[in-house]
């Protein structure tokens, strides 16, 4: 992969845990240690609520589009490195629920 590490504009797919359609939303992340960063405040997005019940997501990133695995981040301290890569203003301070996705061409 080829991406530059920090803040960018990403499509991630998930699949509806309630009706099993594929769902994709257009959402500020960040690339870092070759994996993709998503965020939120709270856990009231279907984004996360769909990859959380269902861990195959995609991401797309430009025209490049890529499978992969998505689990919450539990390490503390990693969580709020991505919210200071994310943001950089007041924001980077807020507690986040940060989910991360493997491209499955890392995941063994």
């Amino acid at each position: 992969m080829k991406f530059k590490e920090g803040p960018l504009t990403a499509v991630l797919s998930t699949i509806g845990r309630k009706t099993g359609k594929e769902h994709s939303v257009e959402l500020r992340a960040v690339f870092y240690n070759n994996r993709f960063y998503f965020s939120r405040r709270n856990p009231n997005s279907d984004w996360l609520k769909n990859a959380v019940a269902n861990a195959l997501v995609k991401v797309k990133v430009n025209e490049t589009s890529l499978p992969g695995h998505a689990l919450l981040v539990r390490d503390e301290e990693l969580a709020r490195s991505i919210s200071h890569m994310k943001y950089s203003d007041g924001r980077a301070e807020d507690s986040r629920i940060v989910l991360e996705v493997i491209p499955d061409e890392l995941s063994y």
